[in-house]
């Protein structure tokens, strides 16, 4: 399998949890290639193994323009993973720095899947008890048509088949009530849409508070909608945790804080974005992975995991080949 291809300086802690990430993955059985400065330390693996590297001179940072950071930094490393994808040098790209930067570099080296009409970005949002829903689009086409939410539910279903190996998911559309007659325009137009398109399993409409349920397992809404609910959920989720931990701080509740914390570990790794490694691009011609600036190693080594799933069921031609099907 053609190696990943890691952005080493992404993210908001340096290449240090990048680097980590990176030989856990190498140790996994991940080929992965890493893309930086040619004095890049850290690159020796305990083992002794060396990661080979595609060296980089400039770095996209997380403040900087998107769409003028890849025209001006040509060396970046976001630019030259998207090249050695583009060059078959590399089976995808990850990158834990700036989103607008990744999805740029993807979209203007890797190219757009033909008949795609704006790529999407692809997110789990965690489900205890059962597998995450898939939400798309969650950030990147702020504007969205009808026929561009009915494919990114096309390429959601592929996504979440293959990811969370899912038969058949069922499709929702983010809405403000479960009528087909609720919502606006928008919302109107694509259910009816969706309810004709052959190969996607649509349920109708759906609310917020469906999305962390196992009621549906792909959620399709405009990228400026599902990207406040994201972020809606990250700050909740947090508050909660957090919340659970002061509850648990005083002396006189550590012996019950210890007989429960077996239990809910396995919620807390549910819940916790680093479980799921990122997000993933579809849309564009090759498998692109943006992972969360505040990635930890474990988060790193996940997402290059995913990478490499999506690399081995070949998400990207099936993409392509649903997509012609309907045009």
């Amino acid at each position: 399998m053609l190696p990943v291809a890691l952005d080493a300086m992404g993210g908001d802690h340096g290449p240090g949890p990048n680097l980590d990430g990176a030989h856990a993955a190498v140790a996994d059985g991940i080929p992965v290639v890493l893309v930086g400065p040619p004095d890049l330390d850290g690159r020796e693996a305990p083992d002794g193994t060396v990661l080979d590297l595609i060296e980089a001179s400039e770095v996209i940072g997380m403040h900087d323009d998107p769409a003028a950071g890849v025209r001006r930094k040509k060396d970046s490393t976001l630019v030259r993973a998207a090249e050695a994808v583009r060059d078959g040098h590399a089976g995808a790209m990850i990158s834990a720095g700036n989103t607008g930067a990744t999805m740029a570099s993807a979209l203007l080296r890797m190219g757009r899947i033909k008949g795609v009409k704006r790529p999407a970005i692809a997110t789990p949002i965690p489900v205890p008890g059962s597998t995450p829903t898939v939400m798309l689009d969650a950030g990147a086409n702020a504007e969205v048509q009808a026929d561009w939410l009915v494919q990114f539910a096309q390429m959601g279903s592929i996504y979440a088949r293959h990811r969370f190996d899912i038969d058949n998911p069922r499709v929702g559309l983010l809405s403000i009530g479960e009528e087909a007659t609720k919502g606006d325009t928008l919302r109107k137009e694509t259910h009816e849409l969706l309810a004709v398109t052959p190969g996607i399993n649509f349920v109708g409409n759906v609310e917020g508070r469906d999305i962390m349920s196992d009621d549906i397992d792909v959620c399709v809404t405009d990228g400026f909608t599902g990207n406040v609910v994201l972020k809606t959920l990250e700050g909740g989720m947090k508050a909660v945790i957090g919340a659970l931990l002061d509850a648990f701080s005083p002396e006189e509740y550590k012996v019950h804080a210890d007989a429960l914390m077996p239990a809910l570990l396995p919620l807390y790794s549910t819940l916790s974005p680093d479980t799921y490694g990122g997000a993933i691009l579809l849309g564009v011609d090759g498998v692109c992975i943006i992972s969360h600036g505040s990635s930890s190693a474990e988060a790193i080594r996940n997402g290059i995991g995913v990478a490499r799933d999506m690399i081995e069921h070949e998400i990207t031609a099936e993409i392509t080949a649903a997509i012609a099907a309907t045009r």
